[in-house]
C-alpha cells in the first residue's frame, strides 16, 4: 500500500492557481465527502483510519480559512490536486514553508498537508534526502 501511496504523491498534479479556483476544488472535494478522505498533517504521525465527514469538512473550513489569511497573494498556488474536479489526493503546501513549491526544484519541500483516498505513509521518513546530504551527514557522525 505504501507504493500506491508514494506513487500518488509523485504523481501529476495541477494547481488551484486562483482563488475561484480553490473554491471549485473543495466544492468538489465537498461533494466526495463520504467519510473515505485521510487527513494527514505532514510532521505528525499519518493517521490510520479515514476522517469522519464532520471533521472532514471542519477542516476544509480551517485550512480555507487559514490559507486566505496567511497567504497574503492575489492568487492561491499553494494546493494541487491529481485532478480539480474529480480529485483523490490533494497535497496543501503550509504558507509558512514555501521554499520552491512552484517551479522546478529537485528537492521540493513536502507539503504541510495532504487529503488522499489512500492510507498515508511517514513522508519525511518515506522520502529520504538526497545522496550527497547522507554522504555529508556520514561523514560527520560516522
Amino acid at each position: 500500500m505504501s507504493d500506491d501511496y508514494l506513487s500518488a504523491f509523485k504523481g501529476s498534479f495541477t494547481s488551484a492557481l486562483r482563488w475561484h479556483q480553490l473554491d471549485a476544488l473543495w466544492q468538489a472535494v465537498r461533494k466526495q465527502n463520504d467519510g473515505e478522505w485521510f487527513v494527514y498533517a505532514v510532521g505528525e504521525a499519518p493517521p490510520a483510519s479515514t476522517t469522519s465527514t464532520d471533521k472532514f469538512d471542519r477542516f476544509l473550513s480551517e485550512i480555507d480559512q487559514l490559507l486566505r489569511e496567511e497567504h497574503d497573494e492575489e492568487y492561491c498556488g499553494i494546493v494541487y490536486a491529481d485532478n480539480l474536479q474529480t480529485p483523490a489526493f490533494i497535497k496543501i503546501y503550509d504558507p509558512n514553508n514555501l521554499g520552491v513549491s512552484c517551479g522546478f526544484s529537485d528537492n521540493p519541500p513536502l507539503p504541510g498537508w495532504v487529503l488522499s483516498r489512500i492510507s498515508p505513509v511517514d513522508l519525511p521518513q518515506a522520502i529520504q534526502p538526497p545522496n550527497k546530504r547522507r554522504r555529508w551527514w556520514q561523514k560527520i557522525f560516522h
